[in-house]
C-alpha cells in the first residue's frame, strides 16, 4: 500500500495557493454579539458555484431552519455528543497498520449498515420526494451513505414538522425486491425480508438507529428532479427525537445521493455552512471547480465512506507552528457532522499556545468541556484574534473565517490523546467556505466567503 511519503511525491504537481477568508493581516476582529444565539434569520447572502442543482441549508436550530427544533442544545450538550461522534470514527480507523488513524492505509471497515452519529448532525436541507412531491426536511451528513426518511405507517417514529412520507400516496414509489442487486449492495448481514421487501437498518455510533424498506422514488431537488432515488423508508427508528425529516447520505459510498446522481450532475459536490445560526448556506450537486484552492483527495477501497485529505501544517498569525510533519501523518478526514476540528496531541499543543501568547489582552476563562483554551471577552463589543491557517497537502492554505476559530468564548479545536493520530475537520472550521468534494478529480477544494 502506497505509504505517506509515496503520496506525498504524488503532490509535487499542485502549486501553492491560499483561500483567504477575510484579509490576510495577522488579526482578525470578531463583533462578540455574532458568538451569541440568533433569534433573526438574515437575508440570505450565499454565492454557489456553478452547479447543476443547488438547495438552501441552513443550521437545524437557527431562525432560518425550516424545522420546528427544540431549543438549541447548551454547548456542554453539543461538545459531549461531538465527543461521540468523533470517538466513533477515531475507533473505526484506528490501528490498522500500528498508527491509528491512517486514512489511505486503514484496514478497518465500517459496514454500509453503521453511521457515525445522528444527533451530533446540524445542518439540514429541504427536498420533495415522491409523485407528488412531499417536502421533507433532512438532515446532511458526509459520514453516512443511506439517506432516509419516516415513511406511514411507522411504529416507532419521532415526531416532525412535515407530513411524514406516505408510500402509498405516491405514484413513482418502488420498494426493493429482497432478490434485487440494489438489496444485496447494501451488504449487511440479516438484511431482513417482509412481504419479498428488502430491509434495511443503520445503527449510528451514539446508539441511534433506523430500520425499514429500502426503496426508490422521485427526488426534487429545488428544480431539478432525480428518478428512481434510493432511500429508506423508515419504519421504526431509536434514539432521535429531533424535528428532521430524516438523513441525506453524502458520503462516498454506493447508497449515497453523491454517487447515484453521478450520472446526471457528475462525481462532484459542494456545501458552503454559514457563519452563524442566523444565516444561510446552500449544497450544490455538480459543482464548479472554478476559484477553488484544491487538495488531493484521499480515499480507502476498504471504508469508501468517508473524504481523506492531508493536513501538513498550521500557521497562526501568519507564522507555521514548530509541529513535525510526521505528527499530521495518519491523514485527516472532512465531516459535516464533526463540530469540533481534532488534532494529534502535540499539533493541538503548540495551536493552544501560540493562540494564547496572542491573546495576553484578554483574561483566561474556565474550560468548557473538551474546550480549554477559552477567554473572558466580558465588556468587549468586538476582539482582535490571531489568524489561523490550515495548510494541506499541494500547500493548498486555507485562512478560517474568524467564525471558525472562535466557538463561544473559546478556540474550537481539541486534542486528541496522542500524536500519529487521525485529524478531524470538523463544521466550525468549515464555516463561510465552499468546500468542493470532487470526487471525479480525486480533489478537495476550498472557495473563501460563499456564504
Amino acid at each position: 500500500m502506497a505509504s505517506v511519503s509515496k503520496l506525498l511525491l504524488l503532490l509535487c504537481s499542485y502549486h501553492t495557493l491560499t483561500a483567504h477568508a477575510g484579509d490576510d493581516r495577522s488579526y482578525k476582529v470578531l463583533a462578540t454579539g455574532s458568538l451569541k444565539t440568533d433569534a433573526v434569520c438574515t437575508d440570505p447572502k450565499a454565492t454557489p458555484s456553478s452547479g447543476g442543482a443547488t438547495v438552501p441549508l441552513h443550521h437545524r436550530y437557527g431562525p432560518c431552519s425550516p424545522v420546528l427544533s427544540k431549543k438549541m442544545p447548551t454547548l456542554e450538550e453539543i461538545l459531549r455528543r461531538d465527543q461521540l461522534r468523533a470517538s466513533y470514527i477515531l475507533r473505526k480507523f484506528s490501528g490498522a497498520t500500528g498508527r491509528a488513524g491512517d486514512v489511505q492505509q486503514s484496514d478497518a471497515t465500517v459496514p454500509t449498515t453503521l453511521g457515525t452519529s445522528l444527533n451530533t448532525l446540524e445542518y439540514v436541507i429541504t427536498v420533495g420526494i415522491g409523485s407528488p412531491a412531499v417536502t421533507q426536511t433532512l438532515l446532511i451528513d458526509t459520514g453516512s451513505d443511506v439517506s432516509w426518511v419516516q415513511c406511514r405507517p411507522c411504529s416507532q417514529c419521532h415526531s416532525q414538522a412535515d407530513p411524514r412520507f406516505d408510500p402509498k400516496a405516491s405514484s413513482t414509489y418502488s420498494p426493493f425486491s429482497c432478490s434485487s442487486g440494489t438489496c444485496a449492495q447494501l451488504g449487511q448481514e440479516g438484511n431482513g425480508c417482509v412481504s419479498s421487501k428488502c430491509q434495511y437498518i443503520v445503527n449510528y455510533g451514539d446508539g441511534s438507529s433506523t430500520t425499514g424498506t429500502y426503496s426508490s422514488d422521485t427526488l426534487a431537488l429545488g428544480s431539478n428532479a432525480v428518478k428512481s432515488f434510493q432511500f429508506g423508508c423508515s419504519n421504526a427508528e431509536s434514539g432521535f427525537n429531533d424535528q428532521a425529516d430524516g438523513l441525506m447520505g453524502l458520503g462516498g459510498g454506493a447508497q449515497s445521493l453523491v454517487s447515484q446522481t453521478a450520472g446526471t450532475f457528475g462525481k462532484a459536490f459542494s456545501y458552503c455552512l454559514p457563519s452563524t445560526p442566523g444565516s444561510s448556506g446552500f449544497l450544490t450537486l455538480g459543482a464548479g471547480s472554478s476559484g477553488f484552492v484544491k487538495t488531493p483527495m484521499l480515499r480507502s477501497s476498504r471504508n469508501p465512506t468517508f473524504y481523506g485529505v492531508l493536513l501538513k501544517a498550521i500557521r497562526v498569525g501568519g507564522k507555521q507552528l514548530n509541529v513535525p510533519p510526521s505528527v499530521f501523518s495518519a491523514g485527516s478526514l472532512m465531516d459535516s457532522g464533526t463540530v469540533i476540528t481534532r488534532l494529534p496531541a502535540t499539533a493541538y499543543s503548540a495551536l493552544s499556545s501560540a493562540f494564547k501568547a496572542r491573546m495576553k489582552q484578554y483574561p483566561p476563562a474556565q474550560p468548557s468541556g473538551i474546550l480549554d483554551t477559552c477567554f473572558d471577552f466580558s465588556g468587549h463589543s468586538s476582539v482582535s484574534i490571531p489568524t489561523v491557517a490550515l495548510v494541506f497537502s499541494g500547500d493548498a492554505v486555507v485562512d478560517l473565517d474568524p467564525h471558525g476559530i472562535i466557538l463561544d468564548n473559546c478556540l474550537a479545536f481539541a486534542g486528541n490523546s496522542d500524536d500519529g493520530s487521525l485529524c478531524i475537520i470538523g463544521n466550525v472550521q468549515q464555516r463561510t467556505l465552499e468546500v468542493l468534494y470532487d470526487v471525479g478529480q480525486g480533489a478537495v477544494g476550498f472557495r473563501a466567503g460563499a456564504c
